[in-house]
């Protein structure tokens, strides 16, 4: 998929979760981007073989089964496009805290800060 098509399923996934789009612009952005890069990352790990794990020869020729750098990179780009769904709340862990947090800031909850502001309103 590429840059747009991943913005238009993030901004659904924000409306179907109620999250609110305009604060998050930047972020979903940067996000879409992270996703195109790790789409063509793995069409490109696809299209060299596929293999997870590749035959790697050192400077004195001993032969080493090492990590294929192009699942690395796909793996990483994936580990970082979760941490920014979890921030935009498109996880349960980071929908979860997106609540507790809209709750806290419109006085809800039970921690002291919440007692105060309901005694002063």
């Amino acid at each position: 998929m590429d840059k747009s098509d991943w913005k238009k399923k993030i901004k659904k996934a924000m409306d179907d979760n109620g999250i609110e789009k305009s604060r998050f612009s930047m972020v979903v952005d940067t996000l879409a981007d992270i996703l195109e890069q790790r789409d063509n990352a793995f069409e490109e790990f696809i299209n060299s073989g596929g293999e997870a794990c590749i035959v790697k020869t050192s400077d004195r020729g001993a032969k080493n089964i090492a990590k294929n750098p192009q699942i690395m990179i796909w793996l990483d780009l994936n580990n970082t496009a979760l941490a920014y769904w979890r921030d935009l709340g498109l996880t349960p862990a980071g929908l979860k805290k997106i609540n507790s947090e809209s709750v806290q800031n419109k006085g809800g909850g039970n921690g002291l800060e919440a007692i105060l502001a309901r005694i002063s309103t």
